[in-house]
């Protein structure tokens, strides 16, 4: 997340030339704390999906008392008690009430996500056992989590348009892996936890911060160096016919090689080659992969490879 990041950042900076390094430091620092919110948000989806859910419950009563038919509720899942613990969660309600994070624009997401559940085997499985405890009433929002959500299309168009509404960046991006945060913070919670119970922190620890803000830096600072180097590696390739978003990947992937000695070689290049599949071209991750392997071969036999681990 903390590569994806800087290197939507530089996206963003070369395009717009107007485009200070402080103010992409600021908007790399945004990003983080837009796909905080996504976390936030989807954690109150609990909540959501509860109180629809109690409106279907309540539509149905009132038909059922209209036409005088005997019907009683099956409350089991309006009264879930994981729900209840993230409803009732104050970091939860704090951030959500602070950022005015609103599901209002992506109600047909919700209605969508509440019919796939309720024709679930898992649902069917869930309201009608004999009984209930705990640990069932956490399983179904993990398969809520784990197996509705990610790659649902109504979602991909709700997060969309909310990322308009509530002025936020990357959240269509970023749903499936925060969704894996998501499950995570299911994970951790007891029958014990209470309304103080600490969720996730939008980094594992301040040395992300630093690390996210001195790569951007050192990308720009390098911007000039980095595009030699790729340029006199091309044989063949013409500079201005490499994809934008390969080059951007190659220029931070040589300014953590360079600038982070304490970093092995091959964790950058994994790092990078998998960014190349995820956000390039199909092939470009070849192409990424080969460039580097020479560029650090040259740099290795001219003595400029400091490395926690070389290439051999």
């Amino acid at each position: 997340m903390v590569r994806t990041r800087v290197i939507q950042t530089l996206f963003a900076y070369y395009k717009d030339s107007d485009k200070t390094l402080v103010s992409a430091r600021k908007e790399l620092l945004k990003s983080f704390a837009d796909t905080y919110d996504l976390y936030f948000l989807l954690l109150d989806f609990a909540n959501v999906l509860t109180a629809y859910a109690q409106e279907q419950l309540e539509d149905q009563a009132g038909r059922a008392r209209a036409t005088h038919s005997g019907w009683t509720p099956n409350r089991r899942f309006v009264q879930n008690r994981l729900a209840q613990q993230l409803f009732d969660n104050r970091s939860l309600r704090a951030r959500v009430q602070e950022q005015r994070l609103s599901w209002d624009s992506g109600i047909p997401a919700v209605s969508d996500i509440y019919r796939r559940l309720t024709e679930s085997e898992q649902y069917h499985a869930y309201m009608e056992a004999e009984s209930c405890t705990y640990t069932d009433d956490k399983r179904i929002w993990r398969y809520i989590y784990q197996n509705l959500l990610p790659g649902n299309e109504a979602l991909t168009e709700a997060l969309d348009e909310m990322e308009l509404v509530l002025d936020k960046t990357n959240w269509v991006t970023d749903a499936d892996v925060v969704l894996s945060y998501v499950v995570k913070t299911v994970k951790r919670f007891t029958a014990e936890s209470t309304p103080e119970t600490p969720l996730l922190e939008m980094f594992d620890n301040e040395d992300e911060v630093r690390f996210a803000t001195k790569l951007l830096e050192k990308a720009l600072a390098g911007h000039a160096q980095y595009e030699q180097m790729i340029d006199s590696h091309l044989k063949g390739w013409e500079a201005d016919r490499i994809a934008y978003m390969d080059r951007i990947i190659l220029e931070v992937a040589l300014a953590e090689i360079i600038e982070f000695p304490e970093i092995a070689v091959t964790i950058s290049l994994n790092e990078y080659i998998e960014l190349a599949k995820e956000y390039s071209g199909d092939k470009s991750y070849m192409f990424i992969n080969g460039i580097l392997m020479e560029i650090m071969r040259d740099l290795k036999n001219e003595g400029k490879l400091f490395k926690a681990e070389v290439l051999k």
